[in-house]
Protein backbone atom coordinates (compact mmCIF):
# COMPACT_ATOMS: atom_id res chain seq x y z
CA UNK A 1 0.00 0.00 0.00
CA UNK A 2 1.65 3.03 -0.61
CA UNK A 3 0.89 6.08 1.80
CA UNK A 4 1.53 9.75 1.04
CA UNK A 5 3.31 11.12 4.48
CA UNK A 6 4.19 14.89 5.29
CA UNK A 7 7.54 14.74 7.61
CA UNK A 8 9.66 16.57 9.68
CA UNK A 9 13.38 15.67 8.84
CA UNK A 10 16.09 16.55 10.76
CA UNK A 11 18.59 19.12 8.76
CA UNK A 12 15.81 18.72 5.72
CA UNK A 13 12.86 20.57 7.37
CA UNK A 14 8.74 19.21 6.52
CA UNK A 15 8.95 17.13 3.02
CA UNK A 16 6.03 15.10 1.00
CA UNK A 17 6.57 11.91 -0.04
CA UNK A 18 5.57 8.54 -0.98
CA UNK A 19 6.10 5.48 1.48
CA UNK A 20 5.28 1.66 0.63
CA UNK A 21 3.71 -0.12 3.59
CA UNK A 22 1.29 -2.58 4.54
CA UNK A 23 -0.20 -0.13 6.88
CA UNK A 24 0.46 3.34 8.21
CA UNK A 25 1.52 1.71 11.57
CA UNK A 26 4.39 0.36 9.58
CA UNK A 27 5.26 3.39 7.61
CA UNK A 28 5.00 5.77 10.36
CA UNK A 29 7.19 3.34 12.78
CA UNK A 30 9.99 3.67 9.06
CA UNK A 31 10.03 7.18 9.14
CA UNK A 32 10.40 7.09 13.05
CA UNK A 33 13.36 5.25 12.90
CA UNK A 34 15.22 7.15 10.32
CA UNK A 35 14.66 10.33 13.09
CA UNK A 36 11.70 12.02 10.94
CA UNK A 37 8.62 13.19 12.81
CA UNK A 38 5.30 12.17 10.84
CA UNK A 39 3.29 15.16 10.63
CA UNK A 40 0.49 13.87 8.53
CA UNK A 41 -0.32 10.13 6.96
CA UNK A 42 -2.47 9.69 4.22
CA UNK A 43 -3.26 6.37 2.08
CA UNK A 44 -3.21 6.38 -1.89
CA UNK A 45 -6.28 4.57 -3.30
CA UNK A 46 -5.89 4.11 -7.21
CA UNK A 47 -9.18 4.01 -8.80
CA UNK A 48 -9.95 2.78 -12.76
CA UNK A 49 -11.75 6.23 -13.45
CA UNK A 50 -9.10 8.94 -11.60
CA UNK A 51 -6.73 9.66 -13.56
CA UNK A 52 -2.62 9.31 -12.49
CA UNK A 53 -0.47 11.86 -11.90
CA UNK A 54 2.70 11.76 -14.16
CA UNK A 55 5.93 10.63 -12.95
CA UNK A 56 8.55 12.52 -13.05
CA UNK A 57 11.49 11.12 -15.63
CA UNK A 58 13.94 10.23 -13.27
CA UNK A 59 16.50 8.70 -15.40
CA UNK A 60 16.36 11.23 -18.23
CA UNK A 61 17.05 14.17 -15.69
CA UNK A 62 19.72 12.16 -14.51
CA UNK A 63 21.64 11.37 -17.44
CA UNK A 64 20.83 15.10 -19.14
CA UNK A 65 21.96 16.69 -15.78
CA UNK A 66 25.60 14.23 -16.11
CA UNK A 67 25.76 15.31 -19.80
CA UNK A 68 25.89 19.43 -18.40
CA UNK A 69 27.84 18.72 -15.75
CA UNK A 70 30.33 16.68 -17.76
CA UNK A 71 30.04 20.41 -20.20
CA UNK A 72 31.48 22.12 -17.09
CA UNK A 73 28.45 23.47 -15.69
CA UNK A 74 27.77 24.45 -12.33
CA UNK A 75 25.26 22.90 -10.77
CA UNK A 76 22.84 25.26 -10.91
CA UNK A 77 23.62 26.04 -13.99
CA UNK A 78 22.65 22.52 -15.45
CA UNK A 79 19.47 22.59 -13.13
CA UNK A 80 18.47 26.07 -14.70
CA UNK A 81 19.24 24.94 -18.35
CA UNK A 82 17.25 21.66 -17.43
CA UNK A 83 14.19 24.30 -16.39
CA UNK A 84 14.64 26.40 -19.48
CA UNK A 85 14.00 23.48 -21.81
CA UNK A 86 11.53 21.38 -20.09
CA UNK A 87 8.08 21.76 -21.31
CA UNK A 88 6.02 19.99 -18.27
CA UNK A 89 4.48 21.89 -16.24
CA UNK A 90 4.91 19.64 -13.07
CA UNK A 91 8.69 18.32 -13.64
CA UNK A 92 9.56 21.89 -14.26
CA UNK A 93 7.99 23.54 -11.09
CA UNK A 94 10.13 20.62 -10.11
CA UNK A 95 13.58 21.42 -10.84
CA UNK A 96 12.63 25.59 -10.04
CA UNK A 97 11.63 23.85 -6.49
CA UNK A 98 15.10 22.31 -6.07
CA UNK A 99 16.70 25.41 -7.10
CA UNK A 100 14.69 27.03 -4.96
CA UNK A 101 16.01 24.94 -1.99
CA UNK A 102 19.98 25.39 -2.81
CA UNK A 103 19.45 29.43 -2.96
CA UNK A 104 18.39 29.60 0.14
CA UNK A 105 21.99 27.95 0.95
CA UNK A 106 21.12 24.29 1.36
CA UNK A 107 23.09 21.55 -0.47
CA UNK A 108 21.58 19.45 -3.36
CA UNK A 109 21.28 16.31 -1.43
CA UNK A 110 18.62 18.26 1.01
CA UNK A 111 16.79 19.43 -1.77
CA UNK A 112 16.44 16.30 -3.47
CA UNK A 113 15.25 14.97 0.30
CA UNK A 114 12.66 17.76 0.36
CA UNK A 115 11.28 16.30 -2.78
CA UNK A 116 10.71 12.84 -1.87
CA UNK A 117 7.84 11.79 -4.33
CA UNK A 118 9.97 12.13 -7.22
CA UNK A 119 13.49 11.54 -5.89
CA UNK A 120 13.97 7.78 -3.99
CA UNK A 121 16.19 7.78 -0.66
CA UNK A 122 18.68 6.27 -2.12
CA UNK A 123 19.21 9.25 -4.86
CA UNK A 124 19.81 11.42 -2.12
CA UNK A 125 21.87 9.28 0.03
CA UNK A 126 24.07 9.37 -3.36
CA UNK A 127 24.53 12.75 -3.91
CA UNK A 128 24.10 13.37 -0.37
CA UNK A 129 27.66 11.01 -0.50
CA UNK A 130 29.50 12.76 -3.31
CA UNK A 131 29.17 16.38 -1.82
CA UNK A 132 31.87 15.39 0.38
CA UNK A 133 34.19 13.95 -2.06
CA UNK A 134 33.08 16.50 -5.12
CA UNK A 135 32.19 13.47 -7.45
CA UNK A 136 28.77 14.05 -8.54
CA UNK A 137 28.91 13.30 -11.97
CA UNK A 138 29.93 9.67 -11.49
CA UNK A 139 28.11 8.90 -8.41
CA UNK A 140 25.13 10.24 -10.63
CA UNK A 141 26.49 7.44 -13.61
CA UNK A 142 26.52 4.64 -11.14
CA UNK A 143 22.94 5.85 -9.71
CA UNK A 144 21.47 5.14 -13.59
CA UNK A 145 23.76 2.27 -14.64
CA UNK A 146 22.22 0.81 -10.94
CA UNK A 147 18.76 1.92 -12.26
CA UNK A 148 19.22 0.17 -15.50
CA UNK A 149 20.27 -3.03 -13.88
CA UNK A 150 16.97 -2.92 -12.05
CA UNK A 151 14.83 -2.30 -14.73
CA UNK A 152 16.65 -5.31 -17.11
CA UNK A 153 15.50 -7.65 -14.31
CA UNK A 154 12.56 -6.66 -14.02
CA UNK A 155 11.63 -6.62 -17.92
CA UNK A 156 13.08 -10.21 -18.19
CA UNK A 157 10.13 -11.07 -15.29
CA UNK A 158 7.52 -8.99 -17.37
CA UNK A 159 8.27 -10.31 -20.75
CA UNK A 160 8.32 -13.83 -19.12
CA UNK A 161 4.62 -13.41 -17.98
CA UNK A 162 3.08 -12.03 -21.09
CA UNK A 163 2.53 -15.44 -23.06
CA UNK A 164 1.52 -17.36 -20.02
CA UNK A 165 -0.99 -14.13 -19.45
CA UNK A 166 -1.89 -14.45 -22.74
CA UNK A 167 -2.46 -18.46 -23.37
CA UNK A 168 -4.88 -18.01 -20.03
CA UNK A 169 -6.58 -14.95 -21.03
CA UNK A 170 -6.96 -16.54 -24.59
CA UNK A 171 -8.14 -19.61 -23.07
CA UNK A 172 -11.16 -18.26 -20.89
CA UNK A 173 -12.36 -16.71 -23.64
CA UNK A 174 -12.51 -19.95 -25.70
CA UNK A 175 -13.93 -21.85 -22.25
CA UNK A 176 -16.13 -19.22 -22.01
CA UNK A 177 -17.41 -18.96 -25.56
CA UNK A 178 -17.96 -23.42 -25.37
CA UNK A 179 -20.01 -22.56 -21.97
CA UNK A 180 -21.96 -19.87 -22.57
CA UNK A 181 -22.73 -20.32 -26.19
CA UNK A 182 -22.46 -23.36 -27.76
CA UNK A 183 -23.34 -25.88 -24.86
CA UNK A 184 -26.86 -23.91 -24.36
CA UNK A 185 -27.61 -24.80 -27.89
CA UNK A 186 -26.99 -28.73 -27.94
CA UNK A 187 -28.74 -28.43 -24.47
CA UNK A 188 -31.90 -27.61 -26.31
CA UNK A 189 -31.28 -29.67 -29.62
CA UNK A 190 -30.68 -32.95 -26.97
CA UNK A 191 -33.59 -31.87 -24.84
CA UNK A 192 -35.94 -33.23 -27.72
CA UNK A 193 -33.90 -36.23 -28.45
CA UNK A 194 -35.51 -37.96 -25.91
CA UNK A 195 -32.27 -40.46 -25.32
CA UNK A 196 -30.55 -41.34 -22.14
CA UNK A 197 -27.25 -39.53 -21.76
CA UNK A 198 -24.13 -39.98 -20.33
CA UNK A 199 -24.26 -38.19 -16.48
CA UNK A 200 -20.95 -36.15 -17.55
CA UNK A 201 -22.77 -34.76 -20.73
CA UNK A 202 -25.95 -34.25 -18.03
CA UNK A 203 -24.14 -32.25 -16.11
CA UNK A 204 -23.07 -30.02 -18.83
CA UNK A 205 -26.55 -29.76 -20.41
CA UNK A 206 -27.50 -29.22 -17.28
CA UNK A 207 -25.01 -26.04 -17.05
CA UNK A 208 -26.73 -25.16 -20.62
CA UNK A 209 -30.18 -25.17 -19.76
CA UNK A 210 -28.89 -23.14 -16.59
CA UNK A 211 -27.68 -21.02 -19.18
CA UNK A 212 -30.30 -20.64 -21.59
CA UNK A 213 -32.84 -19.74 -19.07
CA UNK A 214 -31.24 -17.52 -16.39
CA UNK A 215 -28.00 -16.63 -18.36
CA UNK A 216 -28.75 -12.70 -17.38
CA UNK A 217 -28.57 -13.59 -13.69
CA UNK A 218 -25.10 -15.78 -14.28
CA UNK A 219 -23.24 -13.00 -16.14
CA UNK A 220 -24.44 -10.62 -13.69
CA UNK A 221 -22.65 -13.01 -10.52
CA UNK A 222 -19.72 -13.47 -12.70
CA UNK A 223 -19.09 -9.41 -13.00
CA UNK A 224 -20.07 -9.36 -9.60
CA UNK A 225 -17.12 -12.17 -8.57
CA UNK A 226 -14.78 -10.74 -10.97
CA UNK A 227 -15.46 -6.82 -9.20
CA UNK A 228 -15.26 -8.33 -5.80
CA UNK A 229 -11.61 -10.09 -6.67
CA UNK A 230 -10.84 -7.12 -8.08
CA UNK A 231 -11.87 -4.90 -4.93
CA UNK A 232 -10.90 -7.37 -2.60
CA UNK A 233 -6.72 -7.15 -4.51
CA UNK A 234 -7.08 -3.62 -3.64
CA UNK A 235 -7.43 -3.97 0.05
CA UNK A 236 -3.73 -3.88 1.67
CA UNK A 237 -4.51 -6.62 3.66
CA UNK A 238 -5.68 -9.24 0.98
CA UNK A 239 -2.12 -8.18 -0.91
CA UNK A 240 0.02 -8.72 2.42
CA UNK A 241 -1.69 -12.50 2.74
CA UNK A 242 -1.08 -13.34 -0.54
CA UNK A 243 2.61 -12.19 0.26
CA UNK A 244 2.55 -14.32 2.71
CA UNK A 245 1.65 -16.97 1.40
CA UNK A 246 3.90 -16.41 -2.15
CA UNK A 247 6.63 -16.35 0.63
CA UNK A 248 5.96 -19.67 2.43
CA UNK A 249 5.46 -21.37 -1.17
CA UNK A 250 9.03 -23.65 -1.02
CA UNK A 251 10.24 -22.77 -4.24
CA UNK A 252 8.53 -19.72 -5.01
CA UNK A 253 9.64 -18.09 -1.85
CA UNK A 254 13.27 -18.78 -1.74
CA UNK A 255 13.59 -17.13 -4.93
CA UNK A 256 11.63 -14.10 -4.32
CA UNK A 257 13.96 -13.87 -1.42
CA UNK A 258 17.16 -13.77 -4.17
CA UNK A 259 15.41 -11.24 -6.05
CA UNK A 260 15.19 -9.04 -3.04
CA UNK A 261 18.41 -9.60 -1.93
CA UNK A 262 19.73 -9.19 -4.86
CA UNK A 263 18.41 -5.59 -5.19
CA UNK A 264 18.88 -5.12 -1.58
CA UNK A 265 22.82 -5.79 -2.51
CA UNK A 266 23.25 -4.05 -5.35
CA UNK A 267 21.96 -1.05 -3.70
CA UNK A 268 24.30 -1.11 -0.61
CA UNK A 269 27.57 -1.76 -2.69
CA UNK A 270 26.98 1.35 -4.77
CA UNK A 271 26.13 3.43 -1.39
CA UNK A 272 29.62 1.85 0.28
CA UNK A 273 31.67 2.61 -3.46
CA UNK A 274 29.80 6.18 -2.73
CA UNK A 275 31.78 6.97 0.65
CA UNK A 276 28.50 6.18 3.00
CA UNK A 277 29.72 3.76 6.06
CA UNK A 278 27.75 0.60 6.09
CA UNK A 279 25.33 1.39 8.99
CA UNK A 280 24.07 4.04 7.82
CA UNK A 281 24.01 2.79 4.11
CA UNK A 282 22.17 0.03 5.47
CA UNK A 283 19.64 2.18 6.74
CA UNK A 284 19.03 3.79 3.95
CA UNK A 285 18.66 0.44 2.07
CA UNK A 286 16.29 -1.31 4.34
CA UNK A 287 12.95 0.70 3.29
CA UNK A 288 13.45 -1.86 0.12
CA UNK A 289 13.23 -5.07 1.87
CA UNK A 290 10.02 -7.04 2.66
CA UNK A 291 8.76 -7.03 5.73
CA UNK A 292 9.81 -10.56 5.87
CA UNK A 293 13.96 -8.92 5.91
CA UNK A 294 13.27 -5.86 7.29
CA UNK A 295 13.43 -7.13 10.79
CA UNK A 296 17.01 -9.08 9.48
CA UNK A 297 18.33 -5.50 8.61
CA UNK A 298 17.66 -4.18 12.15
CA UNK A 299 19.09 -7.08 13.39
CA UNK A 300 22.25 -6.82 11.05
CA UNK A 301 22.74 -2.95 12.43
CA UNK A 302 22.82 -3.52 15.87
CA UNK A 303 25.16 -6.55 15.13
CA UNK A 304 27.55 -4.17 13.38
CA UNK A 305 26.87 -1.50 16.30
CA UNK A 306 28.39 -4.23 18.78
CA UNK A 307 31.39 -4.41 16.63
CA UNK A 308 30.54 -7.47 14.83
CA UNK A 309 32.09 -8.10 11.08
CA UNK A 310 29.87 -7.74 8.50
CA UNK A 311 29.44 -11.40 7.09
CA UNK A 312 28.63 -12.22 10.95
CA UNK A 313 25.93 -9.70 11.17
CA UNK A 314 24.18 -10.45 7.72
CA UNK A 315 24.39 -13.84 8.46
CA UNK A 316 22.76 -13.33 12.08
CA UNK A 317 20.46 -10.74 10.44
CA UNK A 318 19.97 -14.13 7.24
CA UNK A 319 20.33 -11.58 5.14
CA UNK A 320 22.93 -13.93 3.75
CA UNK A 321 23.21 -16.99 1.01
CA UNK A 322 25.45 -19.65 1.04
CA UNK A 323 27.63 -17.66 -2.03
CA UNK A 324 27.27 -14.31 -0.53
CA UNK A 325 28.72 -15.42 2.75
CA UNK A 326 31.66 -16.19 0.95
CA UNK A 327 32.56 -13.31 -1.05
CA UNK A 328 31.39 -10.96 2.59
CA UNK A 329 34.46 -12.33 3.42
CA UNK A 330 36.33 -12.10 0.87
CA UNK A 331 35.25 -7.97 0.92
CA UNK A 332 36.09 -8.18 4.33
CA UNK A 333 39.80 -9.42 3.96
CA UNK A 334 40.25 -7.75 0.42
CA UNK A 335 38.45 -4.19 1.66
CA UNK A 336 36.71 -3.91 -1.34
CA UNK A 337 33.12 -4.58 0.42
CA UNK A 338 31.15 -2.57 -1.70
CA UNK A 339 32.80 -3.95 -5.33
CA UNK A 340 32.02 -7.92 -4.19
CA UNK A 341 28.15 -6.77 -2.86
CA UNK A 342 27.71 -6.09 -6.59
CA UNK A 343 29.43 -9.44 -7.94
CA UNK A 344 26.60 -10.94 -5.26
CA UNK A 345 23.96 -8.47 -7.11
CA UNK A 346 25.24 -10.02 -10.47
CA UNK A 347 25.22 -13.35 -9.21
CA UNK A 348 22.10 -13.68 -7.96
CA UNK A 349 20.49 -11.98 -10.93
CA UNK A 350 21.52 -14.35 -12.99
CA UNK A 351 20.39 -17.42 -10.83
CA UNK A 352 17.03 -15.31 -10.87
CA UNK A 353 17.21 -15.25 -14.62
CA UNK A 354 18.62 -19.15 -14.77
CA UNK A 355 15.28 -19.64 -12.55
CA UNK A 356 12.77 -17.31 -14.61
CA UNK A 357 13.74 -19.16 -17.84
CA UNK A 358 13.27 -22.50 -16.49
CA UNK A 359 10.55 -22.07 -14.85
CA UNK A 360 8.78 -20.39 -18.26
CA UNK A 361 9.61 -23.54 -20.49
CA UNK A 362 7.72 -25.59 -18.17
CA UNK A 363 4.93 -23.61 -17.22
CA UNK A 364 3.98 -22.76 -20.62
CA UNK A 365 3.85 -26.20 -21.99
CA UNK A 366 1.65 -27.07 -18.90
CA UNK A 367 -0.73 -24.82 -19.33
CA UNK A 368 -1.31 -25.29 -23.37
CA UNK A 369 -1.62 -28.67 -21.97
CA UNK A 370 -4.14 -28.31 -19.17
CA UNK A 371 -6.09 -25.56 -21.51
CA UNK A 372 -5.92 -28.37 -24.25
CA UNK A 373 -7.59 -31.16 -22.38
CA UNK A 374 -10.52 -28.65 -20.72
CA UNK A 375 -11.61 -27.56 -24.08
CA UNK A 376 -10.99 -31.06 -25.58
CA UNK A 377 -12.94 -32.80 -22.52
CA UNK A 378 -16.11 -30.07 -23.24
CA UNK A 379 -16.03 -30.31 -26.32
CA UNK A 380 -15.92 -34.74 -26.40
CA UNK A 381 -19.13 -34.43 -23.74
CA UNK A 382 -21.22 -32.38 -26.15
CA UNK A 383 -20.37 -34.94 -28.94
CA UNK A 384 -20.62 -37.93 -26.84
CA UNK A 385 -24.19 -38.53 -27.63
CA UNK A 386 -23.65 -38.49 -31.19
CA UNK A 387 -21.08 -40.73 -30.83
CA UNK A 388 -23.13 -43.38 -28.93
CA UNK A 389 -26.13 -42.82 -31.83
CA UNK A 390 -23.33 -43.88 -34.34
CA UNK A 391 -22.49 -46.72 -32.15
CA UNK A 392 -26.23 -48.31 -31.93
CA UNK A 393 -26.90 -48.00 -36.01
CA UNK A 394 -24.21 -49.48 -36.72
Amino acid sequence: MRYRVKALRPGVGVTALTVEALDEAEASARLQREGAQVLSITAEHSSWLGTRQARFPLSLFTQELIALLDAGLTLSEALETLAEKETRTESRQLIERLLATMREGRPFSAALAAQADAFPPLYAATVRAAESTGDLSPALARYVGYQNQIDTVKKKVVSASIYPLLLIGVGTLVIGFLLGYVVPRFAAVYADAGRDLPWMSQMLLAWGEAVEQHGKWILLGAVALIASVTLALSQPATRAALTRLAWRTPAVGEHLRTFELARFYRSLGMLLTGGIPIVSALGMVSGLLSAHLRSGAATAMEAMRRGETISAAFERGELTTPVAARLLRVGEKSGRMGEMMERIAIFHDEEMARWVDWFTRLFEPLLMVFIGLTIGLIVVLLYMPIFELAGSIQ
